[in-house]
């Protein structure tokens, strides 16, 4: 051991240069995930090219952080801008990484007992921890660009946590400070799955019980329309609209659509002055019933029209169930408390300072708060858990 520790701190730069490269590379990836998988296009065909030029980016013009700065953010073939957030996904990933491994290495080389800390468990708990803040930086700017957390990343890194509990039980003890077993882990993992995703669940419940509709209205008719899978509304604002998805609209089989239509025309057939329920089963136009699958299209004149929403979207269910299967239930709690008083201030800093303040999802406060607990938060679970002993 000492002699590990000794090779181990003459190479701490070495190690340090090479995980924040590599971090950076995989923010380069990153920035391809965040683009590509809410629009369901492959990530690796075709590869990285100009999206405005479809100019093909060749390797040596693909070298995280450097070629932003080299290009000064313009595309090297049409002079495009590109955006300033790459280079920060970039920038941020290689922090992360960095951070990570030198949290781990402080914890292998000072802060554990030799005989429970092996090179190869603090390798997987540093490959853990590496994982998870890539899921959460990717999910951090797809929520903040769609609204949405795919399931690839949630379901995906609630399967990949539980492994990684198994494989480096010390994930769920300070990280490599207490000697735990793999089927403690792996039922930690598991509870601290149940925990995020059944607290946020509870959450989402309740706020759809106070919260569940949103009310669209205008004084003169406007002009709604159900397409295949979405609804738009239209605005007061000169060729503006606001769309839902039916996936978010009908999250549940109770939610319903309502409205007064003065004028509703459907491809074969009109009605005037009909009240109308939708819900993701049933149509119903005044007295006629349809099956909302069959309507390819329908138009209709309203002054008001009542849409079921969610408090919190089921994203962030899976998201805090995907944190848990990392971290456990501990963080889960913590990061609930955290990301809340977060997301507190932020909300009454813009709503004090800007009256058209965008609306910024719940995910990225999450992923915050889960940082933060990766980053020393657990500490301050322990000393607050030894007060109320």
């Amino acid at each position: 051991m000492t002699e590990l520790v000794f090779w181990l701190g003459d190479t701490v730069v070495l190690f340090a240069i090479i995980f924040f490269v590599f971090g950076c590379c995989i923010g380069s990836f990153l920035n391809v995930v965040i683009y590509r998988l809410p629009l369901e296009i492959n990530l690796i065909s075709p590869p990285s090219h100009c999206p405005k030029c479809d100019y093909r980016i060749p390797v040596y013009r693909n070298i995280p952080l450097f070629t932003w700065l080299w290009q000064r953010g313009k595309c090297a073939d049409c002079k495009g801008s590109i955006p300033v957030r790459y280079f920060l996904v970039e920038l941020l990933t290689g922090a992360a990484f960095l951070g990570a491994w030198l949290m781990v290495y402080q914890q292998f080389v000072y802060g554990s007992d030799p005989a429970i800390v092996t090179a190869f468990t603090a390798a997987v708990v540093t490959l853990a921890l590496v994982t998870l803040l890539a899921g959460l930086i990717a999910s951090t700017f797809i929520d903040i660009d769609h609204f949405i957390i795919p399931d690839e990343i949630t379901k995906g890194g609630m399967v990949v946590g539980v492994v990684f509990s198994v494989v480096a039980p010390q994930l769920h003890g300070a990280y490599l400070g207490e000697d735990i077993g793999r089927l403690d882990a792996l039922g930690l993992s598991l509870l601290g799955m149940a925990c995020g995703g059944g607290i946020i669940y509870g959450v989402a419940s309740l706020g759809k019980l106070l919260f569940g509709k949103e009310t669209f209205s205008s004084d003169e008719p406007c002009k709604v329309t159900f397409a295949t899978h979405e609804l738009h509304i239209e605005t007061d604002a000169d060729d503006d609209e606001i769309v839902r998805e039916y996936e978010d609209v009908f999250f549940r089989k109770s939610d319903t659509i309502i409205l007064h239509a003065q004028q509703a025309e459907m491809i074969d057939r009109c009605f005037w002055d009909r009240p109308i329920s939708i819900n993701s089963q049933t149509t119903m136009i005044g007295a006629d019933k349809f099956s909302t699958e069959e309507i390819v299209h329908l138009e209709v004149t309203t002054r008001e029209i009542i849409v079921p929403r969610e408090a919190m979207g089921f994203g962030d269910v899976k998201f805090m169930a995907a944190i848990g299967a990392f971290l456990g239930w501990q963080a889960t709690l913590f990061t609930l408390m955290a990301s809340a008083m977060v997301g507190a201030a932020v909300g009454l800093t813009l709503k004090a300072t800007r009256k058209d303040a965008a609306i910024i999802p719940y995910g990225p406060y999450l992923a915050l708060a889960a940082t933060g607990w990766i980053f020393g938060g657990y500490k301050l679970w322990e000393m607050w858990w030894s007060i109320g002993q």
